[in-house]
């Protein structure tokens, strides 16, 4: 049996369910799994221990709340994913997963008792994809909080931030209609990390900028490269609402696509929708610019913000991204069905094309379908990939849509 680099806890009150659960992710490949009775021994245990990469956890303990066991597990950074062994209806579940997610806690799916291999097993492959895992022992683990001001911005000037590039694709052709370029840092001693470990660090000394201008850069030679081999392909970078309260930030990309001769009419500009609940006239001013300039402008995360849909009439959007949250269970949960095709209805409504995050299965690329969505983003396409493997992987997808 190969073994699975993951920690688990099980928390259970009924020690013959915790003997099981413990047996069944244990026959699965987990090689570190321990189980405590109740929320009380989970925080004493990992105070000790450190952090676990999957909680299973019933929200109905008795001695303990569910939900409050979950949150001080959450503050003290105890846990990365979630399984709930319990069943509520559908609609309730949406709920929960949206309250654990601002707490920082996603939840992988829920699970009736007795647990089983066949529920399980699924969650932990998701959990494997979704997440760089690595080992969260106290002593071995990432502090980015050691790292200096000074020390980030040489780390940009020095090249370590590099740009991956994950293709958007069209559902029913499965070409690529378009890249998104999205940051990883190339840590000489922690290797390659994911933007979730270093942009709040990075945001806390304003160097937002000074990264996103070394990706767009970056992005700019790649677009270079793959026009090189006849394809003229859509790129899409990030950026945080306030950013564009910068005057000198319209200037720069401007200045840059000049000097790259890359049309601005090939790129777009995402925004979490999260980010829009206030826009000052200097954001606007600069959405404006770029928009004149013939750039395309994105709301991220659609779906998961506040914004209202006069705010997104009034702002001069061309593509809306709808959060992938919304595609994990689309053929039983008719809410997320209604707003998928809510959200398509919109999109045609308002003139703005729509892209479908986080596709992962044929399954829901079927539903979609099903539901007139034609552009999308995920695994069931590709995963983020360098510059190198991206101009291989791009030759190969095309000579397989040639030959079908």
């Amino acid at each position: 049996m190969s073994f699975l680099p993951i920690r688990v806890l099980v928390i259970e009150e009924q020690p013959f369910k915790r003997l099981i659960a413990t047996r069944v992710f244990q026959d699965l490949g987990c090689e570190d799994v321990a189980a405590v009775a109740d929320g009380t021994a989970a925080l004493e245990m990992l105070a000790r221990t450190g952090p676990v990469d999957i909680v299973l956890c019933s929200l109905k303990l008795q001695c303990t709340q569910g939900l409050s066991v979950i949150e001080d597990l959450s503050r003290g950074g105890f846990l990365k994913a979630l399984i709930i062994c319990s069943v509520y209806p559908a609609n309730l579940h949406g709920a929960l997963d949206r309250m654990l997610s601002m707490h920082g806690v996603k939840v992988l799916g829920y699970v009736d008792t007795p647990v089983r291999a066949s529920e399980l097993g699924p969650m932990i492959g998701a959990f494997l994809e979704s997440v760089a895992v690595r080992r969260t022992d106290v002593s071995n683990s990432i502090n980015l909080k050691w790292f200096t001001q000074s020390e980030l911005k040489r780390a940009i000037l020095d090249n370590e931030f590099k740009a991956f590039f994950q293709p958007k694709f069209n559902l029913v052709t499965g070409a690529v209609d378009s890249l998104e370029a999205l940051a990883r840092w190339d840590n000489p001693s922690y290797g390659l990390l994911s933007p979730g470990d270093f942009l709040p660090l990075l945001n806390s000394f304003y160097l937002m900028d000074d990264l996103f201008f070394a990706l767009f850069e970056q992005g700019l030679m790649v677009w270079q490269e793959v026009l090189a081999t006849g394809r003229q392909l859509n790129l899409a970078f990030n950026l945080q609402a306030e950013q564009f309260s910068n005057p000198q930030l319209v200037t720069g990309i401007n200045l840059l696509i000049e000097r790259y001769q890359v049309p601005a009419s090939c790129l777009t500009f995402e925004i979490t929708e999260s980010g829009l609940l206030e826009t000052s006239p200097a954001v606007l001013e600069s959405l404006i610019r770029l928009r004149m300039m013939g750039a395309g402008l994105s709301i991220d995360d659609f779906g998961v913000g506040f914004s209202s849909l006069e705010r997104l009439c009034q702002l001069p959007f061309t593509e809306i991204k709808l959060d992938g949250g919304f595609v994990q269970d689309l053929d039983t949960n008719a809410a997320n069905r209604a707003i998928v095709s809510s959200t398509l209805a919109l999109g045609e409504a308002l003139n703005m094309s729509v892209v479908v995050e986080g596709v992962e299965t044929e399954k829901q690329r079927q539903s979609l379908i099903k539901l007139g969505c034609v552009h999308a983003q995920g695994y069931l396409c590709a995963r983020p990939m360098s510059a190198n493997r991206l101009l291989l992987w791009l030759d190969s997808q095309r000579a397989s849509i040639n030959n079908v």
